[in-house]
């Protein structure tokens, strides 16, 4: 696998197992199936049990069951499932960055040992519920509530494009408090079981397709007041969870490039035209160089990303460039793929065509690329586009 500059050579034993076993998981049960999965708009479910029992859900957390292993190897692990599919790495990015890191930092202990072993086991599935149809970019705007009544709370609302909805056992919900002074966003865990929740899945998507997505909707759902994430007020909640999600989309967009490269090679050494492989030709091998800079470039900057977070010196802005590049530069690099693959590259029989259909939605989700061009903006200038 591409690692022109030798970064893999500085990981220790943990992440060289942790990679070794994603990696290996993927060729024997997620590859060859994926393709088709794409084309039916599936996914996978029955490797969600699987994934639990391999620790593939929030491993860079502590406790509860969890492995608690390095920030780079939770990368590690983010680029070899997006290698096999963007769904994959999404099931399992929004069930460890965006549930059980929330009710990690900010739930209270009942909260943590009621969710915590389950998710990660795998034997519960979680979602995140943040967007609305009328607030994307823009959550603070969200208009759906939660009110007091006596030692329960009622929510009303709808969110959209939230991956895992139509499977999920709980929802870890954002909505402002109207019972509270100036309506504070607040975190509540909602089960989906509860009468008023609907979850219906969203049909026809041409991106992702190999990903469960729905809708969350919420008409007077009655949950106790002990449901509510105790630990967090206001947008700081939310924003955290996808800081930690980003991260890891910075790292699975790689493997997403990777495996376009891996394939783009391949086949430039085994496809033969007028008279010899087409990698003997310079405009192949000028795509090839060029990619693997590209890659080469992204893994240098997720690896320095890592030792930002492992040391705590992370910024949400720092994960806004790695996201912000890392994303454009697989799209990119999934497209030249393709084209190299000439006819045979669109269908499912490769993985760039369906890599590049993908990228287009990781290109915009968890803060599209022009918001995050912004938020860089804002931290070199000082001054706010967006307000």
């Amino acid at each position: 696998m591409l690692d022109y500059v030798e970064l893999e050579a500085d990981l220790g034993q943990e992440e060289r197992m942790v990679r070794d076993t994603a990696r290996e998981f993927v060729e024997e049960h997620v590859k060859p199936d994926i393709g088709d999965h794409f084309e039916a708009g599936t996914f996978p479910k029955e490797l969600i049990p699987e994934m639990g029992e391999l620790g593939f859900y929030a491993p860079n957390l502590d406790g509860y069951g969890l492995p608690n292993l390095s920030e780079t190897a939770y990368g590690l692990l983010m680029q070899e499932l997006e290698a096999a599919d963007s769904g994959l790495r999404s099931m399992a990015s929004v069930q460890g960055a965006l549930v059980m890191y929330p009710i990690h930092a900010f739930g209270s202990e009942e909260q943590k040992d009621e969710w915590l072993p389950d998710l990660g086991e795998g034997k519960a599935v979680g979602c995140f519920g943040l967007t609305e149809p009328e607030h994307g970019s823009n959550p603070s705007g969200m208009e759906t509530y939660a009110e007091k009544e006596g030692d329960e709370y009622v929510l009303n609302g709808s969110k959209t494009w939230i991956t895992n909805s139509p499977i999920a056992d709980v929802a870890v919900v954002w909505a402002r408090d109207r019972s509270a002074e100036d309506s504070p966003v607040r975190g509540f865990l909602v089960e989906t079981e509860r009468d008023g929740v609907t979850t219906n899945k969203i049909d026809e998507k041409l991106s992702l397709r190999a990903s469960i997505t729905g809708e969350i909707g919420l008409q007077n759902v009655t949950i106790p007041e002990e449901n509510v994430l105790p630990g967090v007020s206001g947008m700081k909640g939310p924003l955290s969870c996808l800081t930690q999600a980003r991260y890891g989309i910075a790292w699975g967009a790689i493997g997403a490039a990777r495996d376009c490269f891996e394939t783009a090679r391949q086949y430039a050494t085994d496809r033969e035209q007028f008279g010899g492989p087409i990698a003997r030709f310079q405009l192949q091998q000028d795509k090839l160089a060029e990619m693997a800079t590209q890659i080469t470039t992204s893994q240098l900057l997720a690896h320095r990303l890592a030792d930002l977070k492992e040391r705590g010196d992370l910024r949400p802005q720092h994960v806004s460039m790695a996201k912000r590049n890392n994303v454009r530069m697989a799209r990119d690099q999934a497209r030249i793929a393709r084209e190299m693959l000439g006819g045979n590259g669109i269908t499912t029989d490769y993985p760039p065509m369906r890599h590049m259909a993908n990228m287009e939605t990781v290109y915009t989700y968890e803060g599209t690329h022009d918001i995050h061009t912004l938020v860089l903006g804002q931290d070199l200038t000082g001054i706010a586009a967006f307000e």
